[in-house]
């Protein structure tokens, strides 16, 4: 008689409030214990009392009894277990979703209305054109703004549940580029109006739960400022470093001092992989070698000469980037001086990051 052959006979316990589950497959067995010739059967309950207690172990003893060689002593025992909560799918957002990506790129800058979101598409297009296999998490979570800038914004994404119930989801993949973005979630218009423990949850979300498989490199295009989003984001998701957009006006340069020295604090000392200026000079369609500098000029190579950072790219202002970032065919598909542009900046990132 041993722990094996006394389960067996357990098999017969039904709980009657359980339809044909027996008190085996409700794990209710806790222990079992033969000593010479006592048996001693543990039954575990919820904390809240299950009015047939009583039944289940006189059933169990019973059963134990009727079994067991003439002359065993049984014991049955109840106790009462805290039930474990259930885990609800979608909530466990470890690191295994990015284990295959070999660098995870910020795409920041200190102030909105520098184009931050455009030259973070443009650039996952170009780097996708280069061969590269390329991801985009949409991390601007108070203006979505990918879905419209790549023709997705009518795409649902599509989820499906891994193993022990995790629900992970599956990205949008268009251009050569898996992109995801909160904009998905929310209806055309909606005011995403989330205070900032709602908004870092639903940032690492877009990023640990979505089904990214192998790529070379994720662009997160990240809030515009410093604040507790930025500070979530390093801390939660190894983010290898940044590129900092710009463009040639002082306004926005004297904001790109804060996010230089927010990723050069001690605290969050991520690397800044090189500036890029952009809307760095007007040029007409028609005129394509005329150049009218509107916003300023070479402010963004005197901010990165003054705090040693690369200048790795200048993206001129022209109407066909604005004209692709509204019908959702970014720039960077064409072969217009502009698309060049963002090739450069493709390749002078890869080259900062691989070396």
């Amino acid at each position: 008689m041993n722990e094996k052959e006394i389960k067996s006979w357990l098999l017969e316990v039904v709980h009657p409030a359980k339809g044909s589950q027996n008190i085996i497959e409700l794990g209710m067995v806790d222990a079992i214990s033969v000593e010479g010739n006592k048996v001693t059967v543990t039954l575990a309950f919820p904390k809240r009392r299950d009015p047939l207690t009583e039944y289940l172990v006189g059933a169990t003893r019973a059963t134990v009894i009727r079994n067991a060689p003439e002359g065993t002593e049984v014991e049955v025992k109840a106790i009462v277990k805290e039930e474990a909560p259930k885990k609800k799918p979608g909530l466990d957002l470890g690191l295994e979703e990015i284990n295959n990506v070999r660098h995870i790129i910020g795409i920041a800058s200190g102030k909105g209305g520098v184009g931050k979101s455009t030259v973070a598409v443009n650039l996952a297009v170009a780097l996708a054109r280069l061969g590269y296999r390329v991801g985009l998490a949409d991390a601007d979570v108070y203006g979505p703004s990918v879905p419209l800038m790549t023709g997705t914004e009518n795409e649902v994404p599509g989820a499906e549940v891994s193993g022990e119930d995790k629900e992970v989801i599956l990205p949008i993949e268009k251009y050569g580029v898996k992109w995801m973005s909160i904009g998905y979630f929310a209806e055309p218009g909606q005011a995403l109006i989330w205070r900032g423990p709602m908004a870092c949850n639903a940032l690492k979300q877009m990023i640990l739960q979505v089904r990214w498989g192998v790529l070379d490199y994720l662009l997160i295009d990240m809030p515009p400022g410093t604040g507790d989003i930025h500070i979530s984001l390093v801390n939660d998701i190894p983010m290898e470093g940044a590129l900092i957009v710009t463009t040639p006006q002082p306004v926005a340069l004297s904001d790109v001092e804060k996010g230089v020295n927010m990723f050069r604090n001690e605290h969050v000392n991520r690397k800044i992989f090189g500036l890029v200026e952009n809307m760095a000079w007007f040029t007409p369609e028609e005129l394509p070698d005329n150049k009218y500098f509107i916003f300023g000029k070479d402010g963004g190579r005197q901010m990165a000469e003054k705090y040693d950072i690369p200048l790795l790219g200048q993206i001129p202002l022209v109407q066909g980037i604005r004209e692709g970032g509204d019908s959702g065919e970014p720039s960077a598909l064409s072969t217009r001086p502009d698309a060049l542009a963002f090739l450069d900046l493709a390749r002078s990132l890869v080259e900062a990051v691989e070396k």
